[in-house]
């Protein structure tokens, strides 16, 4: 939390002063109670209020106090609100070994379901670009804000074969920052982009190493979120010249995809599951639709004090039968 006016705090020495002018008025009290009597006796004879609730309005006085300083401070704080601005990359891996069935229907099916969710829950001003990769990355739809265009170019996604995951990152990231060269600084006006990366093994194919191309996408200023698709167990089958099959065990890169996620400042989840895969694109789609934001919040302070002013005066009045 930072302050617009931080010498306003200063106003909060005030505080101690009045507790310690608190604790000389109580042990006046006492010395002026024994000075006629015991204390005992005069508890027993006299209507005097409880401690508690003599002291409760005062200590409530003194937070509505505090409260009331540092909303004169104007302080401001960091916080997450709603941004309708911004360009999302959905890369989808289309390799061959989407085609395995430990992620049911298949990988590629939940990935395209869940690819659907994503756009279910995005919001409507977002741009969304849709890029896949296998053997080489292309895009297979530039970011827009037409869904129906997204949902048909999801239609026409296949399988293809080898994996090319650091070429998917840097055409992903060209895509959602179109027009910017990374050889210069990303204007302050930029829009915000982000990357939601799914894959389901490690790199294969391709002319740009996964770390390459993370350490590119950092500085263009677009996370990379990526996920990990499928099971450790998993196998295929790869067809052989000789009219053979070939069964191959296809487990995700977790290690590779968390690299990417960490580099960028994105975030790393694994989905062994359909289900797991779609709470994570729409949990993914709603958490998109925020951004960090530093804004005064001078007003909720001041109505807090105002509220614990008002409380307190209530209960000084009702408990002791005089103002505060």
């Amino acid at each position: 939390m930072s302050f617009g006016t931080p010498l306003a705090l200063l106003g909060l020495l005030v505080v101690p002063l009045l507790i310690v002018m608190l604790a000389i008025g109580e042990r006046r009290r006492r010395a002026q109670s024994a000075a006629f009597g015991t204390p005992a006796l005069l508890a027993a004879s006299l209507p005097m209020p409880r401690k508690t609730r003599r002291l409760m309005p005062f200590a409530l006085a003194l937070v509505a106090l505090t409260t009331l300083i540092v909303g004169v401070a104007r302080p401001r704080a960091t916080l997450s609100v709603p941004d309708r601005s911004a360009t999302v990359v959905l890369a989808l891996d289309t390799s061959r070994s989407m085609a395995a069935t430990d992620v049911k229907p298949s990988r590629l099916a939940a990935a395209l379901t869940s690819a659907r969710a994503f756009l279910d829950v995005a919001p409507k001003d977002f741009a969304v670009g849709i890029v896949t990769f296998s053997t080489s990355a292309s895009v297979a739809l530039d970011p827009t804000t037409d869904r129906d265009a997204a949902r048909a170019a999801l239609e026409q996604i296949r399988l293809g074969s080898g994996t090319a995951l650091g070429d998917a990152v840097d055409r992903s990231v060209a895509a959602a920052r179109s027009g910017l060269s990374p050889l210069q600084p990303l204007p302050a006006d930029a829009p915000p982009a982000t990357v939601v990366l799914l894959s389901d093994g490690e790199q294969t194919s391709g002319t740009r190493t996964p770390r390459a191309a993370a350490g590119q996408a950092k500085k263009l200023g677009v996370p990379v979120n990526t996920v990990a698709l499928g099971t450790s167990d998993a196998v295929v089958e790869v067809p052989l010249k000789n009219g053979l099959k070939e069964r191959v065990t296809v487990s995700p890169d977790a290690r590779t995809l968390e690299e990417i996620a960490r580099v960028t400042g994105g975030r790393f989840t694994a989905a062994p599951t359909a289900e797991r895969l779609e709470e994570i694109y729409r949990d993914l789609g709603s958490r998109l639709g925020k951004k960090r934001e530093e804004r005064e919040i001078t007003a909720g302070f001041a109505g807090v004090g105002v509220v614990l002013l008002l409380i307190a005066s209530g209960l000084s009045v009702a408990w002791t039968r005089r103002p505060l």
